[in-house]
Formats: C-alpha cells, sequence, structure tokens
C-alpha cells in the first residue's frame, strides 16, 4: 500500500497542519496503542519529546490517544531520541515514542516508533499501524483505561547510560570541550555527562524557550560550534540536532568533521582493538568514496544503503556489524545502542582523542574526500523526470564519463517533490559538469 503517513523516519510536518495536527496524533496513538497490544498483561508506552513548544500539544494528544486503548503511558520529558530508546527497552515498555522533527526548524514536528526491542519500527509494522488509522479504534472498558505517569530519574538514567560507553581506564581531565545542544533534547544531558568524565565543559544551545531548537545553532548550523572552538582555545567541539541522534565534530582549528571521518576513526579504533564486527562498517550510498577507498586498505568493507538510518541499521543487523551511519552525522554503534546516538558516538570520538595523544586537527583527518556535489531540483510532482528519455539518457552518459573515477546518485526526496542529484569524483570541474547537465536536465523534463 502507498503510505499516506510514514516517511523515511516516522511521521513528519509542520505542526497543526495535516498529517502533524493533535487528532491524527490522538488516532496514531489508538493505532499503534492497540497494533501493540498483545497478551494479557498490562502494557506501557515511554514517550519522549525534544524541546518545540508544539511538543506539549503532541504529547498530551498521544497520551489521550493510548490511554483511551488502555496503555499506561510513561512521560519522559525532554528526552534525547536514542535516550527513548534505550529506556523502552530498560523499563520493558511495548512501545517507545518520540516527539520530536530533528533538524528541522520549530514549527515542524514528529513522532517516531519503537518496538519493545528499542528498534524503530519496520515498514510493515509502519503500514500495519497506517490501515488502523482508517479504522474505528477499539477503546478499553472504562475499568481498563490507561494511566499516565511521569518519571523523574530519565536524566540521570541516559547520563549514566551514555558514560557506562566510555572506556573506564579513561578520563576527560585536562580537555576542553564545546559541546552544542541546539537548544535541543539533550539539553540537560550532554553537559552533564561530559562534566561527570572530567572535562571542562564549555556549553552552547542549552537555553529551550520552545521556539530556538536548531536556530543558528546545533550540528545543522555549527558556525557556531567553530567560532566557540577557536575563540575558547578548546581541543574539540561537539554538535548535536535537535533529538540529539545526529553528530558533527569541528577540531581545534575550527573545520568541520563530518559523520564519514567519524565512522572512519571509531571502525579504525575497534579494529585495533579487536572488536569490529564483520570486517566492515555500513553506510548510505552517499557517504564518500574516499571512505571506501580508507577502509579497502585496512581490509575492511563498506556496505551501501539507501538514506536513512533504519536502512543502514538493517544493514548492520543482516550483515552483523556494530558500526554504521550517515555521512550527515548519524552514527550508529550497535554495542552501545538500538539508533543513531550524537552523545554516545561522541565519547568514542573524545576517546579516541584521549588515548591518541594527538590533536583533534591530525586525528580526525582520517581520509582525503574527493570532490563530492550535491543539488535538489524541484519538480511539480506529476511526471517523473527520472522516467523520461531525455534524462536517463544524461544520466548514463554521466555514469559512463565517471566509470572507475567516481560515482553518481540519483534519487527522489522521500518527503517533498525534489530530485537530488549527487556526483563525485577526482576533478571536481568534472563533477559541477555533470552535476549540472542533469539538474539542467531534469528541470527541462519536469
Amino acid at each position: 500500500m502507498t503510505r499516506k503517513f510514514f516517511g523515511t523516519d516516522g511521521i513528519r510536518g509542520t505542526t497543526n497542519i495535516e498529517p502533524m495536527t493533535a487528532e491524527t496524533a490522538l488516532r496514531v496513538g489508538q493505532a499503534a496503542g492497540a497494533h501493540f497490544l498483545r497478551g494479557d498483561h498490562r502494557h506501557r508506552v515511554v514517550i519522549g519529546k525534544d524541546t518545540r513548544l508544539s511538543g506539549y500539544m503532541m504529547e498530551s494528544a498521544m497520551v489521550a490517544g493510548f490511554t483511551s486503548v488502555g496503555m499506561d503511558v510513561v512521560l519522559l520529558g525532554p528526552m534525547p531520541t536514542p535516550a527513548v530508546a534505550m529506556l523502552t527497552r530498560s523499563m520493558r515498555a511495548d512501545l517507545g515514542v518520540m516527539i520530536s522533527a530533528s533538524h528541522n526548524p520549530f514549527a515542524d514536528n514528529g513522532i517516531k516508533l519503537f518496538g519493545p526491542d528499542g528498534y524503530k519500527l519496520s515498514d510493515a509494522a509502519e503500514s500495519a499501524i497506517e490501515k488502523r488509522l482508517d479504522q474505528a479504534p477499539k477503546l478499553a472498558k472504562a475499568e481498563m483505561i490507561g494511566r499516565a505517569r511521569r518519571i523523574d530519574d530519565a536524566r540521570g538514567r541516559y547520563v549514566q547510560f551514555a558514560k557506562d560507553t566510555f572506556p573506564e581506564h579513561l578520563r576527560l581531565d585536562g580537555l576542553k570541550v564545546v559541546i552544542d545542544c541546539a537548544n535541543g533534547a539533550a539539553y540537560h544531558v550532554a553537559p552533564d555527562a561530559l562534566w561527570e568524565l572530567g572535562a571542562e565543559v564549555i556549553p552552547l544551545g542549552v537555553k529551550p524557550n520552545g521556539v530556538n531548537i536548531n536556530d543558528a545553532c546545533g550540528s545543522t548550523y555549527p558556525q557556531l560550534l567553530q567560532e566557540t572552538v577557536v575563540a575558547s582555545g578548546a581541543d574539540i567541539g561537539l554538535a548535536l540536532d535537535g533529538d540529539a541522534d545526529r553528530l558533527i565534530v569541528a577540531d581545534e582549528k575550527g573545520r568541520i568533521v563530518d559523520g564519514d571521518q567519524l565512522m572512519a576513526l571509531i571502525a579504525l579504533e575497534l579494529k585495533r582493538r579487536g572488536e569490529l564486527r564483520g570486517d566492515a562498517i555500513v553506510a548510505t550510498v552517499m557517504s564518500n568514496l574516499g571512505l571506501e577507498r580508507k577502509l579497502s586498505k585496512a581490509g575492511l568493507n563498506l556496505h551501501r544503503t539507501k538514506v536513512g538510518d533504519r536502512y543502514v541499521l538493517e544493514e548492520m543487523r543482516a550483515q552483523g556489524c556494530n558500526v554504521g551511519g550517515e555521512q550527515s552525522g548519524h552514527i550508529i554503534l550497535a554495542d552501545h545502542a538500538t539508533t543513531g546516538d550524537g552523545l554516545v558516538a561522541g565519547l568514542q570520538v573524545l576517546a579516541a582523542l584521549v588515548e591518541a595523544k594527538r590533536p583533534a586537527s591530525e586525528l580526525l583527518n582520517q581520509f582525503e574526500p574527493l570532490p563530492q556535489l550535491l543539488k535538489n531540483v524541484r519538480f511539480n510532482g506529476g511526471v517523473d523526470p527520472l522516467e523520461t528519455d531525455s534524462v536517463r539518457k544524461r544520466i548514463a552518459a554521466a555514469e559512463a564519463e565517471l566509470e572507475g573515477k567516481g560515482r553518481l546518485v540519483i534519487r527522489k526526496s522521500g518527503t517533498e517533490p525534489l530530485i537530488r542529484v549527487m556526483a563525485e569524483g577526482e576533478d571536481p570541474a568534472v563533477v559541477q559538469r555533470l552535476v549540472d547537465d542533469i539538474c539542467e536536465s531534469v528541470q527541462s523534463a519536469a
């Protein structure tokens, strides 16, 4: 079936416009609750959120939905997405919910669902829940309506969990770390975890007011991080996004380090310790060819998937790998978490920095990336430009020119009427020309 609500990462949209309305949130709560009502035990759902103003409305609506079908609700308040996944498992809940639109502006919001194992739901499970949205819910009898309660120690539980992923024999004493929490879900946990491990912490983006999440801060706006690292003489800077499942790093010179470099560092460090599983990592088609070549020189493979951290995770499980992620900074470390965790990934980077006793600018420059260019072309949503002969011919010609010297990735956005055109190769002028040619062809066909 064609899915109306769920995209590549749950449900997302502008608040108070379908599907991101209180009414739909209530129905999703009822449908998801009904889907996970199995067995005769008292059922439980864990709900977290980021710091958006609309989080209160969406949270209340989902509580109403879940309790109306007989599920008890545990409210975590503002917490990172990976914390929700972790607490869903540790609290033996039947379902976990994160209310967040990740790195999007405050006016957007979203709903991410986790199964009892802490993993994001499969396409099949999301489709089953969508099907229930068109059906009248089976409401619980009056005496079976669910209860809702808030827990006060969620923050401490997650901080301890994150610290436990850091090697016991190491500390961060003497390390000056800038941490930008994007005025989002990690504003009260990430600085605490770093401080408790001994770092001198310079916090940014830790004063959320409901509308400033991701606003000129965080992983999608790293300029503030870069400037602060240089101005403060910090050893390194870490930037999270609104729900803290993404990490971008700045070295001591203020230069940005993306997810590809971080995955290379972490994978090679685990290989050195004999802890890298599958002799490979998993990344998407967008990861730089330089990463693939770096791994190959170390005798490791790179398994590629389509864009989306859920697909990375599925392939990690299929291949038996414990490291995977995206160039954008979603890094999944399966030994510790069931989803991307920006703080946990950052702690592994800091551990490597402490052990290497080298500047971040040296340690994090794992490979020289090939020139890469990505452009988006909007189309009217009618005829698919990628199905036209003119675009197909242009793409085929570009692939022939890049063969053996680069890559071409062209895909439709899962959330907008956009064609994303990416090319990489050894000659930046060729990359620019090929991307421009294909974009022009798409625009002409649209």
